[in-house]
């Protein structure tokens, strides 16, 4: 306790603001609780960046942490492209501190004698991500904690091709970072280096996204769309993107239209979450919609309802969005005579097995890549001979082609009505679309448990969870044998029936997965940006008929509470 004691009076110094010395005096004269978790550790610039509740303390999102993460990287900048004019883009979303927090960032950014261009408004990260490109950046910023709740905010960054820091910049960056003090941040903001952007990327960004998003398709008016933007910025560019394609019937849902920190009428805001979705189900019942929209605060992530055999809303997850995503996709770029082996699908290491899948049936292949969108972005960089078509991860993000190197809801909204008006145009619906794909290949069922460990002690509970693991592997799962463990922290593929082992050719990180000899995988993971460990779930059957399909899928939930059982989780 003296050692975080004594970190905080290190902040009561004239270095930092009159605001932050009232802030941290007041914890320490009422003996917070809370001084702790401010100052146990230093907040972490990752390999994406940061993410924390907003405040004061090592620990904590604030101009001091954000500020020395941001002379780290223009240090980084500045050796990388010597006697260059260095430029960099900057968006945020509608947290509380995201504007604020952006102009302190572009301050210090200014400092350092790179030219910044700083969105008017708030924008989607994907938008950002484009602009970096769209402007001959060499990197980006967006202020954004996605879907966390209020009192979160983050900051992420981007490198030239339009991608999140990935080797070796991450990890220059990341030196940079950790060799300053608070004491080297340059805050001598330089107002004419500093310029805004808005509606021309705005327009340049909609064009990209019709191109990439949009087929032949006629009667599109006939598509009657709900979206909610869950009080995000999704709201600034999905409408007039859809009013562009040609889609007319869209119901926005108002009550959640308005940008707002506090997301007033949502326990989370994220679509991976049914009850997020509420409003926007009920309006599309109560007017008979075909199709139910929703994106997450900085409108990276999109969660799809689409009406069941039953005619009742069902929220699609996100490998079952990805899968028709990519199959659609497909079926259009082999209609052009586009498929020629020069062309891969992008996924993901806890994604469903069915994308590699529905990706061979066309030839076409799927490069896999740890858990995060920059890994797919890297693919791209890494074989430039090759044409990406499409790609995405189990947590309900997409990317449509490669003019965006982030998710994007705002394309993947595009190609989710483009996918639902082709499929009533030749009287079907996207959920009996889904269930041909698994009469086609296998019914594949994907769960994910997150446990949430807060604080100093969650962190230990949680890497405790992890040498258990792999002190004590798993031989069998559901009475299923277990063939293969793949561990990407020892870069190891071991096959427990033979003991043989192979090397795993991409970058380490701390993920086990267990697949059995029927192809039922459960993976474990430590998020990198909230404090829980994820578990997730895939198991399969066969599906003769599509007649079939609601007892398949009551017996693959059966097998799925047994594992969980099994696993005590």
């Amino acid at each position: 306790m003296k050692e975080i004691l004594d970190n905080a009076k290190q902040w009561l110094s004239n270095d930092f603001d009159i605001e932050t010395q009232k802030e941290i005096q007041h914890l320490i004269t009422t003996k917070s609780p809370d001084l702790s978790d401010r100052f146990y550790k230093d907040l972490e610039f990752g390999t994406g960046g940061m993410r924390g509740i907003v405040g004061a303390g090592t620990n904590r999102i604030n101009k001091y942490t954000l500020g020395k993460a941001t002379q780290g990287l223009s240090n980084y900048l500045l050796k990388s492209y010597p006697n260059t004019k260095i430029k960099v883009a900057i968006g945020y979303d509608c947290r509380h501190d995201s504007k604020w927090l952006s102009e302190v960032v572009a301050g210090i950014l200014s400092a350092n004698n790179i030219q910044v261009y700083v969105f008017e408004d708030l924008r989607p990260t994907p938008e950002l991500s484009f602009a970096v490109n769209h402007l001959d950046c060499h990197a980006g910023i967006v202020l954004t904690a996605s879907h966390n709740p209020p009192e979160y905010n983050g900051y992420k960054v981007y490198w030239a091709d339009g991608g999140q820091i990935v080797p070796p910049e991450d990890k220059g960056i990341i030196d940079e970072v950790n060799s300053l003090k608070f004491t080297d941040i340059n805050f001598n903001r330089n107002a004419e280096l500093i310029s805004t952007i808005g509606a021309e990327v705005d327009d340049a960004f909609w064009k990209a996204s019709l191109n990439s998003g949009t087929f032949n398709l006629k009667n599109r008016e006939d598509l009657k769309i709900v979206f909610t933007s869950l009080h995000g910025t999704a709201i600034k560019l999905i409408p007039e993107v859809l009013k562009r394609a040609g889609y007319t019937d869209v119901h926005i849902v108002e009550e959640q239209a308005t940008p707002d920190g506090d997301f007033p009428t949502v326990k989370s805001p994220n679509p991976e979450e049914p009850e997020a979705l509420k409003m926007a189900v009920d309006l599309a019942n109560k007017i008979g919609a075909d199709i139910v929209l929703g994106t997450d605060p900085d409108s990276d992530r999109i969660g799809i309802a689409v009406r069941d055999t039953e005619g009742n809303m069902k929220l699609l997850n996100g490998n079952q969005t990805m899968c028709l995503m990519n199959d659609f996709l497909l079926q259009n770029w082999k209609k052009q005579g586009k498929l020629n082996g020069k062309q891969f699908i992008g996924s993901t290491i806890v994604s469903t097995p069915l994308v590699s899948e529905i990706s061979e049936s066309y030839g076409v292949e799927t490069k896999i890549g740890l858990t995060g969108f920059k890994w797919i972005a890297k693919m791209i960089k890494d074989f430039p001979e090759l044409d990406f078509i499409g790609g995405g991860e189990e947590s309900f993000g997409y990317m449509v082609g490669d003019f965006v190197r982030d998710k994007d809801a705002v394309t993947a909204a595009l190609l989710a009505c483009e996918m639902a008006t082709s499929a009533k145009g030749k009287g079907s619906y996207l959920y009996k679309e889904l269930l041909e794909l698994y009469t086609r290949h296998n019914f594949y069922k994907e769960h994910l448990v997150s446990l949430v460990k807060k604080g100093m002690n969650g962190a230990k509970e949680i890497k405790q969870m992890m040498i258990d693991l792999r002190s004590n592997p798993l031989s069998e799962i559901d009475g299923e044998k277990v063939q293969f463990v793949y561990d990407y922290q020892s870069s190891i593929k071991k096959n427990l029936l033979t003991g043989e082992e192979l090397t795993i050719n991409i970058p380490a990180s701390n993920v086990l997965i267990y697949e059995t000899l029927n192809g039922t995988r459960v993976a474990c993971r430590p998020s990198g940006t909230e404090p829980k460990i994820k578990f997730y779930f895939s198991v399969n059957s066969n599906l003769d008929t599509t007649n079939n399909a609601a007892s398949v899928e009551f017996d693959l939930d059966l097998k799925i509470k047994r594992i969980e059982k099994q696993l005590g989780i």
